[in-house]
């Protein structure tokens, strides 16, 4: 039952998301803000991540083909669909649940806690929209982070290849350019949007109604890390069976 009134509770939050919105101008600064510490804020960690696991995946296809019928430009192809199909929108996303939901959570709990949500309600704003709106807004960017370490990931497999010396430049520039299908970005990046929107929504749900005080702040913070995560994981399961399957 605990599980079903959550569930519940987080469509009723959706609903009230875009119920009585905030004026444009207090909304704007909040998205503005909100645009600097979710996506500016995590394109460190995204470019550095993406880079070097571009790399490791090259590394792992060149040292797992031994046989010599096939041919090299797989390594710049393996790289290529494990990059743009999983790698970058899924692993990334369940990464960012970790950042940038923990500090969705921590810093509504933490609003929760000190009381300032009730002073928002006290005073008629719904605080939900007030809260939880400019993350949403602002994760619109998040395909534009993606993006980046789409091409990072390809960046870093052809630096890999080159430089540890496991394969040439125009194959791997051939194995990336070899049976491109277009439907594969898109398929990607709509992956990318329903992320998106679960990375604003559910740390948000665990921030604003969690109870206690500030060690249940960061219960609360593992607990939206968590099942943002494995909601993560099954949606990309059930888009990649409707999509691609």
């Amino acid at each position: 039952m605990k599980y079903l009134h959550n569930i519940g509770a987080y469509f009723i939050m959706i609903k009230d998301i875009f119920r009585k919105p905030t004026k444009w101008s207090v909304m704007k600064n909040l998205i503005l803000k909100d645009i600097d510490d979710l996506i500016i804020g995590s394109l460190g960690i995204v470019a550095f991540i993406a880079f070097f696991v571009g790399g490791v995946v090259a590394i792992q296809t060149s040292l797992n083909i031994s046989n010599p019928l096939i041919p090299k430009y797989l390594v710049g192809f393996a790289t290529r669909q494990s990059i743009i199909l999983e790698f970058a929108p899924t692993f990334i996303s369940i990464i960012m649940a970790g950042k940038v939901g923990s500090f969705i959570t921590s810093s509504i709990g933490t609003m929760r806690v000190t009381e300032q949500i009730d002073a928002l309600e006290v005073m008629g704003i719904n605080a939900i929209n007030y809260l939880v709106f400019p993350k949403f807004i602002a994760l619109t960017l998040y395909p534009f982070v993606i993006s980046i370490a789409m091409f990072l990931g390809v960046l870093g497999g052809l630096a890999a290849c080159v430089y540890g010396g496991y394969g040439t430049f125009e194959d791997y520039i051939y194995g990336i350019q070899n049976d491109f299908i277009p439907f594969h970005m898109a398929y990607a990046f709509i992956k990318t949007m329903v992320f998106a929107f679960i990375l604003a929504t559910i740390p948000s749900y665990y921030g604003y109604f969690m109870k206690g005080g500030a060690l249940e702040v960061g219960k609360a913070s593992t607990t939206a890390f968590v099942w943002t995560s494995v909601v993560i994981i099954l949606v990309n399961y059930l888009l990649t069976s409707i999509m691609l399957g």
